[in-house]
């Protein structure tokens, strides 16, 4: 399988304007429509890269814990100063957070990479392990390392790194996902690909109850959302097939955010995936920046549902909706699944650099995504300036996260909130791309119980059979059945 390095991206911007704390919450702020709880924010110094800055997190829940974790202090031109965590062991009430330990040369205790990147969380239920997966960027044109980090008492505290993939190759875009484990993640075997060794980044592996492993991920240029799967317990893995298309026209004010899958799935084993798109916007004749969220999902991970676009807002609205995090409640299933996605979004997407307002909004299903809440407004308005800038464009974050605790009537959003930096206007400098260090960017929530799982009655749209279908034969895969 072969990788696509999201740190090779540029973008010219010569236009641009381990220690823990016990905590009940570390902050508590109105913005917007919803109270928002801190629950982690970056407390690195090095002059290299962005502070107080925090972006990108990842969420896991099981039984009434929920583990998020997050890049703290990014660089313009990738990576981290560390990379934190938050934990609830009450499905969201009260939360401590902390750094990972000998990780990088700014923790504590150092470890020996430079930066760190793209953290996402796993739970092994078996021996009762959390484990943060990371990479370990040793310069910034690789080797990249893969490494995974765990904890043995509850998400509370995190151990020294265990390494997974130290090939010496640029390896981007890790995720992690435990479905069965002889040693909680302390020992890994040799990498391997999937049949066809397709071209692929931003993978989001899911197991189904029968062992079987589904991984929806985008092909190498993100035109195209993908599915492959392993039926042994990834000893083998057969080839990709054609999940969907991805039609996106772009997002106005250079911010960074590539069309990515958020996927999750089900108690019955049904996997659900949402990314941006904007094949309902007059066929993507509408201006730039008018992507809608769209929804597959497949029983099997071969034949998957043709796309419906959620009703985040009417068509022709001009807004632009992107980053998406979804969540499932895995008590739930089939045609009373419960779903729950955070997402960023331009209200208006006639706009630019200094003019794009970046809100993040919420929507729920409580039957599979048939129907749909309306949609509310978690936070914002932001200013792009306020954000880290990167070589991609100003950055929240390639990926958000949401998470249901079982059985709960409410979801817990994980996303990144940047307020007006003091005394500039700007976190970075806008012409060199050099570290700011007054950003005011950290990681919230909803107050427990805010973002309400409650459904309605706004019905999602399914694109036309054959709509904006691209042929099998560009991309080399095996055509999957469609699912109904």
């Amino acid at each position: 399988m072969s990788f696509v390095s999201r740190y090779r991206w540029r973008i010219g911007i010569g236009s641009f304007f381990a220690g823990m704390a016990l905590v009940l919450a570390i902050g508590l702020q109105a913005f917007a429509a919803e109270a928002l709880v801190q629950i982690s924010s970056d407390p690195y110094t090095n002059r290299t890269s962005n502070h107080k800055t925090q972006v990108e997190p990842d969420t896991f829940a099981f039984g009434s814990t929920v583990v998020s974790t997050i890049q703290s202090g990014r660089f313009f031109d990738g990576g981290a100063s560390n990379i934190g965590f938050a934990t609830s062991t009450n499905g969201g009430a009260t939360w401590t957070h902390g750094f990972l330990p000998s990780s990088t040369v700014f923790a504590t205790p150092a470890g020996p990479y430079p930066r760190a990147s793209d953290p996402s969380v796993a739970y092994d239920a078996k021996h009762n392990v959390w484990m943060i997966s990371w990479l370990g960027i040793k310069s910034t044109s690789g080797p990249v390392d893969v490494l995974v980090s765990r904890s043995t008492d509850g998400g509370l505290t995190f151990g020294a790194p265990v390494v997974v993939n130290a090939s010496g190759d640029f390896n981007d875009k890790n995720w992690t996902v435990c479905g069965t484990s002889t040693d909680g993640g302390l020992k890994w075997g040799a990498a391997k690909t999937n049949a066809d060794s397709s071209c692929v980044i931003g993978g989001q592996p899911l197991v189904q109850p029968n062992g079987t492993v589904v991984v929806p991920i985008d092909d190498c240029f993100e035109t195209a959302i993908l599915s492959f799967r392993s039926t042994d317990g990834g000893k083998s893995w057969g080839g990709s097939v054609l999940a969907a298309q991805i039609l996106n026209d772009g997002h106005p004010g250079k911010i960074r955010a590539p069309t990515l899958p958020s996927a999750e799935i089900d108690a019955s084993g049904r996997v659900y995936v949402v990314w941006s798109d904007c094949r309902f916007q007059n066929r993507c004749a509408a201006p730039i920046g008018t992507n809608d969220l769209l929804l597959t999902s497949s029983a099997d991970g071969l034949a998957w549902t043709l796309p419906q676009r959620i009703p985040i807002d009417p068509i022709g609205s001009n807004a632009d909706n992107f980053i998406p995090g979804l969540a499932v409640d895995r008590s739930t299933s089939g045609s009373s699944a419960h779903l729950a996605l955070a997402y960023y979004f331009y209200p208006n997407s006639t706009c630019g650099v200094g003019t794009c307002q970046l809100d993040v909004g919420f929507i729920s299903s409580t039957n599979g995504g048939r129907t749909w809440s309306a949609a509310e407004q978690l936070a914002g308005p932001m200013q792009l300036a306020w954000l880290p800038l990167t070589t991609q464009g100003f950055m929240v974050g390639d990926y958000i996260s949401t998470s249901i605790v079982p059985h709960a009537s409410s979801a817990v959003p994980v996303f990144d909130i940047a307020f007006a930096p003091t005394p500039k206007m700007s976190c970075s400098n806008l012409s060199t791309g050099a570290p700011g260090q007054t950003c005011n960017e950290a990681t919230f929530t909803t107050l427990e119980g805010m973002s309400q799982v409650t459904g309605g009655a706004q019905v999602a749209e399914t694109a036309a059979a054959g709509t904006a279908t691209p042929s099998n034969r560009q991309f080399g895969l095996t055509a999957p059945a469609t699912a109904q």
